[in-house]
């Protein structure tokens, strides 16, 4: 083989750096290294995920998921590493039973995100298996199907597609959502996939310093994204009297536990946040402007990390069921002008207050924010984790 004057010095350097390394280490003592020390310090994505496979068990369901998967005779087909399963070999279509549904839970728990094809569900039938899982939040800023928990979300050449951002459902809630369920009734050509990422591997995933810093820091949510939506679309009184009945600005941790697994993970949408909101319950002070913006900044980034995600690509007929609490979401925008109509329906998270302090504060856009009180946020039958929760208003 002949080679190039610069090829003949690569491969001759090559041949050198390696026995010199090689020379090297085999005269130092093999010590074991934690594992963290295998991971450079300034990258931390690949150990956020191997942790978090860790506490998986260092598998992609738990045994017992696996052998009850076996004698459902239900197959999976996993996506990723620690989250996004497709589900082969049951029928959404029927009535479920409580073994099929208790099955079905501890998927969603173990593996974030659930897919299904070829169900082809009725609105109606889309509605009951979500009601499967607790109990239904309607959705006031879209369109609704036939049935008023089905939210219609339509693009084609007129309206192109626009939740292409990192996303987790309807925090501006004062009791966000367990979850969603959504079907593709009408697929693009091309395109249109959905991203979704694992919070709690993202969260691992960050530096110790910035971890211990989000404890306790809170943040302001709103839904003034849709009311600016179509800007004279809605009169002022119509949105003053939105606001007077849905709260408008309430606050939630930037760390998350889940109430089901006890794992910690990122709870931010960047759309809904108010950036400038963030608040430290220790400290019983709001964060510097600057502040604020770097740690939303880095932790919207996160979640965009290819290690962290798996990617669904959709057909007519295909269902979604992702765990708001648990992952983040991200709709490809890249079908334009092709259409694209999913349904959605969501699930709600039941939560009971409990007495706690009571903090107060000013956003520099005059929002005065009440924190109060921890809550529960559980299925309603187990113990549940405590997370502080918050209302806000308009001064």
């Amino acid at each position: 083989m002949s080679l190039t004057a610069y090829n003949k010095i690569a491969v001759d350097v090559a041949e050198r750096v390696n026995a010199s390394r090689e020379r090297f280490f085999a005269g130092r003592q093999k010590v074991a290294r934690p594992v963290e020390e295998l991971f450079p310090v300034s990258d931390r994505a690949s150990l956020g995920l191997f942790l978090a496979y860790e506490q998986m068990g260092n598998r992609p369901v738990s045994e017992a998921l696996e052998a009850e998967a076996e004698r459902l005779g239900v197959t999976f087909e996993h996506l990723g590493l620690t989250i996004g399963t497709v589900i082969h070999g049951i029928d959404l279509r029927q009535t479920l039973s409580q073994t099929q549904i208790a099955f079905l839970r501890q998927v969603l728990l173990e593996r974030k995100v659930i897919f299904a094809r070829e169900q082809w569900l009725s609105e109606d039938q889309q509605v009951a298996f979500a009601r499967y899982f607790g109990g239904l939040d309607a959705f006031p800023f879209g369109k609704r199907g036939d049935n008023p928990f089905i939210v219609e979300i339509h693009h084609d050449k007129d309206r192109p597609g626009v939740e292409n951002g990192w996303h987790t459902d309807v925090t501006w809630m004062e009791q966000p959502s367990l979850g969603s369920v959504a079907q593709m009734i009408i697929a693009p050509p091309y395109g249109g996939d959905t991203l979704f990422s694992d919070s709690q591997a993202a969260y691992l995933g960050l530096p110790k310093a910035v971890q211990s810093r989000l404890q306790d820091v809170y943040g302001v949510h709103d839904y003034r994204l849709f009311l600016g939506k179509s800007k004279g679309a809605l009169a002022p009184e119509l949105v003053a009297e939105i606001k007077a009945q849905i709260p408008f600005g309430v606050s939630h941790p930037l760390l998350r536990t889940h109430p089901e697994t006890g794992k910690t993970g990122l709870y931010i949408h960047g759309g809904f946040l108010r950036r400038d909101s963030l608040f430290d319950r220790r400290a019983d002070a709001p964060l510097p402007a600057t502040e604020c913006q770097q740690l939303v900044s880095l932790l919207l980034a996160q979640h965009a990390r290819p290690e962290y995600t798996c990617r669904f690509s959709w057909a007519a007929g295909s269902i979604a069921f992702w765990d708001n609490r648990a992952a983040q979401h991200y709709a490809v925008s890249d079908y334009y002008p092709h259409e694209r109509l999913l349904r959605r329906v969501t699930t709600a998270c039941t939560r009971a207050s409990s007495p706690g302090r009571t903090s107060t504060f000013e956003t520099p856009d005059g929002l005065v924010v009440h924190l109060r009180s921890a809550t529960f946020c559980c299925r309603g039958d187990e113990t549940c984790s405590v997370r502080a929760r918050g209302m806000a208003h308009a001064a």
